[in-house]
Order: structure tokens, then C-alpha cells, then sequence
């Protein structure tokens, strides 16, 4: 099972540079370690313990994971990852 993985600009120095990358897993959890073992570091960069940072975003095709099942929320062959940092600011 392959989801492609939307990579924010801030990540890509853990992805070589790459916007878009795939990963493989039944969970949002599964995709992340999936992308850790592939691109060290990146997992660091997404969760704390069993949680999303509180800085990041993660949405499954156009659906916020915070809504879903979090990182439990399934994943199935060409749905899409999102990564988007929370922006803040004034």
C-alpha cells in the first residue's frame, strides 16, 4: 500500500529535498515510522510520545487526523498525507 506524503518546506533538509515522497503503512502511526526509517529524524519532527506535536498538522486525504482516530486513523493505496506546520504569528 503506497500514500504519498506532502512534505512542508521546513521538513524537506530530512527528505533530500523532496516535496512529495511515499510511504507505506495501514495507520497515519505505520506511515511515520514508515518515513522515519527512510528519512531519519522525520518522526522526531511529527510526534512527541503517542501524540501529534502541538505545532503540526496532519491531514489524510483532506481530513484533519485530530478529528479521525488520530495516529490511528487508516490509510489505504493512493490516499495522501498532508503535513502542514501550524503557523502563528500577527
Amino acid at each position: 500500500m503506497s500514500v504519498s506524503v506532502m512534505v512542508p518546506t521546513l521538513l524537506r533538509p530530512l527528505t533530500e529535498g523532496q516535496k512529495k515522497v511515499q510511504a507505506q503503512g495501514e495507520t497515519v502511526r505505520h506511515l511515520i515510522d514508515h518515513l522515519d526509517a527512510h528519512y531519519p529524524g522525520i518522526k522526531a519532527r511529527l510526534v512527541q510520545g503517542d501524540e501529534v506535536h502541538r505545532f503540526v498538522n496532519l491531514y489524510v486525504n483532506d481530513d484533519d487526523i485530530r478529528f479521525a482516530e488520530g495516529l490511528d486513523t487508516r490509510t489505504a493505496t493512493g490516499d495522501t498525507l498532508t503535513v502542514l506546520p501550524a503557523v502563528a504569528g500577527g
